[in-house]
């Protein structure tokens, strides 16, 4: 995968050079290119922004800077093998960020980032790019940062661990919270490791059994606690067919009622008193 980020802060992106991504980009697994907007100014100041139209406060990103920068990003990629490019527009307006579009940008084989500062980049730039390739939108949460390069470290982390090959062990992201499948809904359960004791703290039993399918439902089981406690908006999304019987009776306990369509909802404390 090629990963193109146009910054005017190549400096935070230095993480990408760390930890797993810094290890796929070794091996070569990640082709990650950061470019300078700045570069792309051609004033005195290297000016990238100026008074938006309308008034308002703050500045808007200009366009001439980030249509040559982009320009020069797509040649350079389409000449040394590039190919099928995405642009990834990282925005509190963007569509949410879930484990679902992270496993769908990391089946594409080119990103290219543009976090913006200010009050955004001109709207504009981003229309033009849309006629020469799809672009997404995301947003990693609903609250604004000073400036989108934070999100693209989130969203290469999130869609690089994804990768043939980066992590050690290709399972280790199959019962992850939102994995695609059984977990598609819910988020992972408590995990356990050496010592079994610990200031006065045992593991649970079931994890020292060796009973593999008692194992699997303990964790499903706690996957649905913690969903519940913490995202119940998650469960109340969850189509019938995610529950089997057992999922159907902690729900039950957990203060939970199936609806008509076999969906469930959280009970009122007044009604379950």
């Amino acid at each position: 995968m090629r990963l193109d980020v146009v910054t005017i802060f190549p400096e935070y992106l230095e993480p990408l050079n760390v930890s797993l991504v810094g290890k796929a980009r070794a091996r070569g697994q990640l082709d990650v290119h950061v470019h300078d907007l700045r570069q792309w100014a051609h004033d005195r100041h290297n000016t990238v922004d100026d008074t938006p139209y309308g008034g308002g406060p703050g500045m808007v990103m200009k366009t001439e800077p980030w249509g040559e920068a982009l320009d020069e990003a797509l040649a350079h990629g389409y000449e040394t093998g590039a190919h099928d490019p995405a642009l990834v527009v990282p925005t509190p307006s963007g569509r949410p960020f879930t484990q679902e579009l992270a496993v769908e940008l990391s089946e594409r084989p080119w990103l290219i980032f543009t976090p913006a500062r200010y009050e955004g980049i001109d709207r504009r730039v981003t229309d033009e790019y849309a006629t020469r390739m799809p672009v997404y939108e995301v947003s990693i949460g609903d609250y604004v940062l000073a400036g989108g390069e934070a999100a693209v470290l989130v969203v290469t982390e999130a869609v690089a661990r994804l990768l043939p090959g980066v992590l050690g062990n290709a399972e280790s992201h199959r019962d992850d919270s939102f994995a695609p499948g059984a977990m598609a809904n819910l988020l992972e359960g408590p995990v356990y490791t050496k010592p079994p004791l610990w200031r006065g703290r045992d593991i649970p039993e079931v994890l020292l059994s060796g009973h593999h399918g008692k194992i699997a439902r303990w964790r499903r089981d706690e996957a649905f606690r913690r969903t519940a406690r913490n995202r119940p908006d998650l469960i109340e999304r969850c189509p019938a067919a995610v529950f089997d019987k057992k999922d159907r009776e902690l729900l039950s306990i957990l203060g939970w009622s199936p609806t008509p369509d076999g969906r469930f909802w959280r009970r009122p404390k007044a009604v379950e008193e």
